[in-house]
């Protein structure tokens, strides 16, 4: 008999090499593969932990918590900040001393020669009869203020059509209470008196025109200032 020698063609390798790579490595123990019920078990506690664990931090179901604002426990949990008429006046005054910063400045120290300084003017903290007539009609011509000439390239324009009562009298409080200025506050209804009894006049007023209310006050009753 002779000899035969089993040379299988390479068909049957292809076979034989796909059927290995097809069966499963066998596991160690333990190391099996977890059920997906199991998995999503998982997966739902972890969202509820992250959930809870926000909840101290700030950051996760609560709400960011509001920095800056002094809450009133009687006011359900809502930030209240109460201020006094003449801290109000002067948070309010800021802003509205705005429409005076191109002449006069942010600092109240105004341009030399030119517009007047604020700052430590006698303008400013003297009468606040005259002060009241200058804001809502305007000033023009040359004019004195603590002692020195002051002549503007044009006259002050008058704000009465464009501001109201109350911001021009929290303007006037801010500009008699700030950069070192101390003066008594000017209300709403002080604007008002002077704007009733002027409200025929159009023209800007002159220095010499308002002397008489240098020093006076328009009557009326105001918070102190502090």
């Amino acid at each position: 008999m002779s000899d035969q020698h089993f040379n299988p063609d390479n068909t049957d390798l292809d076979r034989l090499h796909g059927a290995v790579k097809r069966e499963k490595a066998d596991l160690p123990p333990g190391s099996e593969p977890a059920p997906m019920w199991v998995m999503f078990l998982g997966f739902i506690a972890a969202v509820l932990a992250g959930g809870q664990m926000g909840s101290f931090s700030g950051y996760g179901l609560e709400s960011v918590p509001t920095y800056g604002a002094i809450q009133d426990p009687r006011s359900g949990g809502g930030p209240q900040v109460q201020l006094s008429p003449f801290e109000l006046a002067m948070k309010k005054g800021e802003t509205a001393y705005g429409t005076c910063n191109g002449c006069h400045q942010a600092t109240g120290l105004g341009t030399p020669g030119a517009f007047p300084p604020l700052a430590g003017s006698d303008w400013a903290t003297g009468g606040t009869e005259r002060l009241i007539r200058v804001v809502l009609h305007g000033l023009s011509g040359q004019i004195t203020v603590s002692g020195k000439p002051f002549t503007a390239p044009a006259p002050m324009p008058g704000w009465g059509a464009t501001m109201t009562d109350d911001d021009i009298a929290n303007a006037l409080t801010y500009v008699r209470n700030s950069w070192g200025n101390k003066a008594s506050m000017v209300t709403p209804d002080m604007v008002a008196k002077v704007r009733g009894t002027e409200k025929a006049r159009s023209a800007a007023w002159t220095q010499a025109e308002l002397e008489p209310y240098s020093k006076k006050d328009v009557a009326g009753d105001a918070p102190p200032a502090q």
